[in-house]
């Protein structure tokens, strides 16, 4: 009875403290629509994305998150008339966690504009507006009134008041985002160069988040923070990718900071329409007081695929997870220049 009563206050705890908490992916690179709202069109003309991650795969039941996302800019025609453009994007998202099967469902439209301030610079700002369905199912949980001091008895009543299994919300949040790039002055001297940083804030709104139906009980604002460049070796096919992320939602904050090792198999071309660059990356990043996360991509003709595994052996769960964290697959697709956009030539596809 004692231990079961101590497993019921583990996972009451568990629920509190997630329930205000944010999905979120170890490969922010490749769920941009996640991390910041301005980061909808803010790099590519067109980019597409989805992300599968699986956690906790020892403890319990495993979390388990699937997202997928687009963004495209609109007035292509932005590079011609050097004052601004605009971007619009959507992402969605389904979360299921715990063994009463916690769900969230969410879906959301960005929208951006971005200045071109120089040759080689942007500002972006961005909004994200929508709604979010959230849902627990009962029928799994277990009480300790149910317990006949035998053993569990599913037909004794949990004693519990009876709540809500569902409810939505609608929900806002903004961000900004600054972008550098210059590239190669010339055609295999790597000496490219660029710099993405950025600020957000999500639930702006503090949306109702209880699944007792009162409004006491307020969504914690999120907010994020972020800087990742592009450094280019000089007469070489490698670049160095160093990035620095922040969340803080409530009292939960995390950093991440680490970078990748990208290399150039196949350099792009700049003259022609054809733009062959395949590339692979691979990188090590630390999440303070928690996890090792390895990181890979391989991008071929626009598109890219990635994994990421996170060892948890900083935390406190360390012991009943034996070091098994996170699983992520990602794949993406890019056009980043409408102009140069896929074409068929002599019976073989370019891109």
């Amino acid at each position: 009875m004692k231990q079961l009563i101590i497993l019921i206050g583990i996972f009451a705890f568990s629920i509190t403290n997630a329930k205000s908490q944010d999905i979120h992916f170890s490969q922010m690179a490749m769920s941009p629509l996640t991390l910041n709202p301005a980061l909808t069109g803010a790099v590519y003309d067109f980019q597409a994305n989805v992300n599968y991650r699986n956690q906790w795969l020892t403890v319990g039941e495993a979390y388990q998150t699937i997202s997928a996302s687009a963004d495209t800019k609109l007035n292509f025609n932005y590079k011609h008339n050097k004052k601004a453009y605009f971007a619009v994007g959507v992402d969605f998202y389904h979360d299921r966690a715990g063994l009463v099967t916690v769900a969230s469902n969410n879906f959301n439209l960005h929208l951006a504009t971005h200045i071109v301030l120089t040759e080689h610079s942007t500002l972006g700002l961005g909004v994200q507006t929508g709604y979010g369905l959230r849902s627990i199912d009962y029928s799994a949980a277990r009480w300790g009134s149910q317990y006949d001091g035998y053993q569990f008895n599913p037909l004794l009543s949990s004693g519990e008041a009876a709540v809500g299994t569902s409810f939505g919300y609608f929900d806002v949040g903004a961000g900004m985002v600054y972008r550098y790039s210059k590239f190669d002055s010339r055609i295999g001297q790597n000496d490219r160069f660029s710099l993405t940083a950025g600020f957000a804030a999500y639930h702006l709104n503090r949306p109702a988040y209880s699944f007792q139906g009162h409004g006491g009980e307020k969504l914690y604002m999120r907010f994020t923070g972020f800087v990742n460049f592009d450094i280019g070796i000089h007469n070489s096919h490698s670049i160095l990718q160093p990035a620095i992320y922040f969340f803080q939602q409530g009292p939960a904050r995390e950093i991440m900071i680490g970078m990748y090792w990208k290399y150039m198999l196949v350099e792009d071309s700049r003259i022609t329409n054809f733009i062959n660059q395949t590339s692979i990356a691979g990188g090590l990043f630390y999440r303070n007081q928690d996890a090792l996360v390895a990181k890979f991509i391989f991008d071929w003709r626009g598109m890219g695929i990635g994994f990421s595994y996170d060892f948890n052996v900083f935390n406190s769960l360390i012991q009943a997870s034996k070091s098994v964290g996170a699983f992520e697959i990602a794949l993406r697709y890019v056009i980043p220049d409408w102009t140069r956009r896929p074409y068929i030539s002599g019976g073989r596809s370019q891109f």
